[in-house]
């Protein structure tokens, strides 16, 4: 033991067995007869439990008394016990120690320590209060007893605690612990219940049933040892009776194996934290990690070993010297592992924060779940950030640290956040899952700006970027100031084909023409099936279902749905039998979904385990079909390309049924996604991909297998309102940048700015800068003079607006702030309250009016079916009843009216109703729109009514929205009853599943957490162990994310102002 406290030594049995051969020990042998040794277990093999006790499960691989039947059987250490009392009797004047004790002696417990003190004298005597277990001893390592008369010692060799059985000399050492340790921390007398307290919390919260058995067995102890104390009785009696009353109470349920293996992970993990410190070549028990998560690794993930290249990447030197890095590797090859490690090493070792960047929602929730019970287990918190989800800026912990998990989106605003309050550099490492989609749009812009603000802004944040499809890696590589390291490596051999007619050929470098002749397919078509399946897509899905999994990329939703229907047309109906009653079942549970709805189509196909799984589903039904894929009662899925960039659903044959996404020809990026998902790692050999090809295509396909990858090109140029304005117009808002010479020099270090030559060989870099600014300052978003490049450095700074405060901080697009302002100013002039409409009219995305095609007929309906105060909303925005009248009804119309607002209005109108019944099912068929489509319109609305909300909170004239849409956004988050909602916060928690754990028992988020996993697999209907786990993980990590939110909120207020002068604070009482 370290510290000031006592230490006891454990002797061997050897020693023991010499011990009791001592003189002593034979004078007293005759009256007990000698102890009985039990026969010893095998080595490495643990004793059995005994049968007696089946109820106690403590996982100690020592009993109650060691290797002997009794303690009254060990004559060795009765006998030195009455020796001992014999000479200390000898040396004490028993009437004088009486008299004192009747008059004014103070008794002091100390566990085994006692000493009796008064005016008069200070005397041995042999005490007993509360919960006497044992002997205190010294530093010295020696047991001393003090009295007036005489001071005595027994050393180690001597000390009869040598042959205590194994259990109570575990518990005299914690209670010498406990007590050295109370000592220390008061200086005062304690009491029998503090030091149980204390011995509670050292055995980290038995349970409370055993403390109250526990307390009172001791406290019986006491009383009766107090009560024949005047009649002198022996200590060999004492001991007796105390080692009775251990055995009788119920052993603490928290072993010495667990509480060594909690000082093991303590240990390491400072280990850990030196190791990363000194970026030794010793980097710990696992990467520099505490060895307790390569178990949790075995333990959630089944992962024992990691890849060769897996090791390789994590023990870069670049790593250790903490470089930013970007890693390459074919799909499936692992690489979200190695991202997992170095966040662990982040979070736990260099105590900080990490942000995740994911493409999609459902995979931020994905990534949520997985990670949440490592933070349970370690001690750090998985916040999310997606949708509407998200604070802004997030919560400064104090004790733990948090793993932000973001959509592209989301990360931005974070990002922002940090940098406004000054805390980026509580950011130690950034990891960007896809790095590839920097060059993908909007999205890619904005994934550019997260990355070189970071850069800019934070010398010490590690940014780490990974990707299956990167090709001009140099270019990457100037913008991050990053190292490269890739792989070849697979899991799984994949072998890739070309289907033309009814020839496979496979795809090989070395061929001339880069394809080489496989097979013919084996199939007898008739003329019938000829023409419905010219593609011979059922020859080839029949060599692998219903044994083996396949996927069917499709380029449309319509064509996923016509493929599942003609494959089921022509198998053989002994298809139906496979997995019959698992099939039924997930009918029923998709119908539950539906509220008693089911697409036709998947009512037709599941039966042979065949579904379709595009956006047009819902997500509750995309997830649940994602689940009987996974557990193989579905066998085939035709998806649209999607799927390949979202969740991990892999297949023993990935078919490509044409070389198109809609109408665009297939890109090599898109096409190594798709065939990525063949083969299944520890369930296949072998995965393989085919691509349908018709002989117009053969030369494009050609090109195609075996062109290398495409570029990836910075987006700030071309989506000019989403990218460079709106980065310009955050540097300025930010204080990053304030002059057009500070914007210029951040501009350069951007991926645009090393990639200028090539995209824009008109406009020099610093050209579109300033015309960019000059756009801000027109718009009135910015304040200040753009003058000529050569007046440039004497130029004044650049000032943000209140407009353009808003615009970034809300993270709108620059192209309908104006837009959004006006239509916000307008409503605070007859703002109708009645009902939601005219609210959800201001929050329906702008963006998503581009796509709307309203049915008039339908317009109209709904139009009629409001009240006259929510028919004045449509007056109210510029949408005139007889305007609708007049369009339902095929009439010519003459007056102009803003199509934007005449379909954002139609949207309002899809959003009120599912407000109103929270039913997609029945709204998608009322407005004849896909189920995916309302959905999607939902998210969108959320997650832009948070935009406006921040939006709105930068300007004092909109107070009054900040109320008003701080509870709409929560509403159109969930979409549900209040009472679902609770639930639904839980990460991967979806209505259907909300509703099954409400049914059940568990109405809020305290019963969630505190679930038992095993009771919710048998409560909860098609619900596995691991979804069950990571259930209660996630529903745990949100509990206590809330307490820290609370408890660092309590100490905020607390605390003591720095700004304040000394003479100004009080002394509080």
């Amino acid at each position: 033991m370290e510290g000031d406290g006592p230490a006891v030594r454990r002797r061997s049995r050897a020693a023991s067995a010499r011990k009791r051969s001592g003189d002593r020990a034979q004078s007293r042998g005759a009256c007990y007869p000698p102890a009985r040794k039990r026969p010893s277990s095998r080595a490495g093999e643990e004793p059995q439990p005994a049968p007696s006790t089946p109820e106690y499960n403590n996982d100690s691989e020592e009993d109650m008394f060691g290797d002997y039947d009794s303690f009254s059987g060990n004559d060795s250490l009765l006998a030195q016990v009455d020796n001992m009392e014999q000479e200390c009797i000898q040396s004490i004047d028993l009437t004088s120690c009486t008299k004192n004790m009747e008059d004014e002696a103070t008794v002091e417990p100390s566990f085994g320590y006692f000493q009796l003190q008064n005016a008069k004298s200070k005397e041995l005597i042999f005490s007993a209060a509360g919960n006497i277990t044992g002997f205190r001893t010294e530093e010295e390592n020696h047991l001393r007893i003090t009295s007036k008369q005489e001071n005595w010692t027994l050393e180690p060799g001597d000390c009869f605690l040598d042959d205590l059985p194994s259990s109570q000399f575990l518990y005299f050492e914690e209670m010498n612990k406990t007590s050295v340790d109370s000592r220390k921390s008061s200086g005062t007398k304690e009491n029998a219940n503090d030091m149980n307290s204390c011995l509670d919390k050292m055995l980290n919260q038995s349970s409370c049933h055993h403390n109250a058995e526990h307390t009172k067995i001791n406290n019986e102890l006491s009383l009766s040892t107090m009560s024949n104390l005047n009649k002198r009785k022996s200590l060999k009696d004492h001991l007796k009776n105390t080692m009775t009353g251990n055995a009788k109470a119920q052993t603490p349920q928290v072993s010495r194996t667990k509480q060594l293996k909690e000082a093991v992970l303590s240990e390491e993990i400072c280990a850990a934290k030196k190791t990363i410190e000194t970026s030794s070549v010793d980097i710990g028990p696992f990467y520099g990690l505490p060895s307790k998560v390569k178990d949790l690794f075995v333990q959630f993930r089944g992962i024992e070993k990691l890849y060769e290249w897996q090791h390789t990447c994590l023990t870069l030197e670049s790593l250790q010297q903490r470089k930013n890095l970007i890693y390459s590797l074919p799909t499936s090859g692992g690489k979200t592992l190695v991202a997992e490690i170095l966040i662990l090493q982040e979070l736990l070792c260099r105590q900080k924060d990490v942000l995740m960047v994911l493409p999609y929602v459902a995979i931020v929730q994905e990534k949520v779940w997985a990670l949440s019970s490592f933070g349970i287990e370690l001690g750090f918190l998985v916040e999310e950030y997606a949708g509407s989800k998200g604070r802004f800026p997030p919560i400064k912990r104090r004790k733990k640290k948090s793993l932000y998990i973001a959509t592209i989106e989301k990360g931005h605003s974070l990002v922002n956040s940090l940098i406004e309050t000054e805390r980026v550099g509580d950011l130690g490492l950034v990891v960007v899952d896809e790095l590839h989609m920097l060059g993908e749009g909007s999205r890619g812009a904005i994934l550019e700006m997260i990355l070189a603000k970071i850069l800019y802004t934070s010398e010490t944040t590690q940014i780490i970027g990974m990707s299956a499809t990167l090709n001009n890696v140099g270019d990457l590589q100037q913008f991050l100031q990053a190292e490269y390291y890739t792989n070849n490596f697979r899991p799984v051999e994949l072998k890739e084909y070309v289907k033309i007619q009814d020839s496979i050929y496979e795809v090989d470098n070395k061929a001339e023409n880069g394809l080489t002749f496989s097979r013919l397919l084996n199939f007898k078509y008739s003329s019938n099936l000829q023409k419905m399946d010219p593609d011979h897509l059922i020859a080839l899905v029949t060599e692998v279902i219903p044994n083996y999994s396949c996927l069917v990329f499709c380029p449309t939703k319509k064509n996923c749905e016509n493929v599942a229907e003609m494959v089921c047309k022509y198998l053989n109906k002994e298809y139906k039998n496979h997995k019959e009653n698992e099939k039924q079942e997930l009918i029923k549970d998709l119908k539950n979904i539906g509220k008693g709805g089911l697409c036709p189509v998947l009512k037709g196909t599941i039966p042979f385990g065949i579904a379709y799984h595009h956006s047009g589903l819902t997500s509750d039904e995309r997830k649940r079909i994602e689940e009987a894929y996974s557990t193989g009662v579905l066998c085939l899925l035709t998806c649209t390309s999607t799927l390949a960039a979202g969740v991990n659903l892999p297949a023993r044959r990935v078919i490509l049924r044409a070389p198109y996404v809609a109408r665009e020809f297939l890109k090599k990026s898109q096409y190594k996604q798709m065939i990525g998902r063949a083969g299944r790692a520890g369930i296949d050999s072998a995965g393989e991909s085919i691509l349908i090809v018709q002989e117009k295509d053969k030369h494009l396909v050609r090109d195609l297998v075996n062109s290398p990858l495409e570029n990836c090109y910075s987006n700030l140029f071309l989506e000019f309102t989403k990218g460079i304005q709106s980065l310009l117009l955050s540097l300025v808002g930010l204080k990053i940048a304030r002059t057009p010479e500070e914007i210029y020099h951040f501009m350069c270090g951007t991926l645009f700015g090393v990639q200028q030559q090539f995209l824009s060989k008109e406009k020099s870099l610093s050209a579109i800068t300033r015309e960019a600014l000059g756009c801000l300052i027109e718009k009135g978003l910015l304040k200040g003079k753009m003058t000529s490049e050569k007046e440039q450095k004497s130029q004044s700074n650049l000032e943000i607006t209140q407009l353009g405060q808003a615009t970034y901080k809300g993270s709108i697009d620059l192209a309908y702030c104006d837009a959004l302002y006006r239509d916000l100013k307008k409503g605070l002039e007859g703002l109708v309250l009645e009902s939601c409409l005219h609210l959800l009219y201001l929050t329906t995305p702008y963006d998503m009016t581009y796509h709307c095609r309203p049915d008039w007929m339908i317009y109209f309906r709904q139009f009629s079916q409001l009240n006259s105060v929510e028919q004045k909303v449509a007056a109210i925005v510029g949408v005139p009843e007889s305007f609708i009248t007049k369009k339902a009804s095929g009439q010519a119309i003459k007056k102009d009216v803003d199509n934007c607002v005449i379909n954002r209005l139609y949207l309002s109108f899809v959003l009120y109703a599912l407000l109103k019944e929270t039913n997609i099912w029945n709204v998608s068929e009322k407005f004849n729109m896909s189920r995916g489509y309302v959905q999607n319109l939902l998210n969108s609305a959320a997650s832009f009514s948070s935009c406006v909300l921040h939006f709105c909170e930068e300007l004092e004239e909109f107070w009054v929205y900040k109320a008003l849409l701080t509870e709409l956004t929560k509403r159109l988050t969930y979409c549900v009853k209040a009472e679902l909602i609770p639930l639904m916060e839980v990460a991967g928690v979806l209505e259907s599943r909300a509703k099954q754990l409400y049914d059940s028992g568990y109405k809020t988020l305290a019963h969630l957490a505190n679930a038992d996993p095993e009771t919710l697999v048998k409560m909860i209907e098609h619900l596995s162990r691991r979804q069950a786990r990571q259930i209660v993980s996630s529903a745990k990590m949100l509990l206590r994310e809330k307490a820290e939110a609370l408890q660092e909120e309590v100490e905020e207020l607390l605390k003591v102002p720095t700004d304040i002068s000394e003479g100004l604070l009080t002394t509080l009482p």
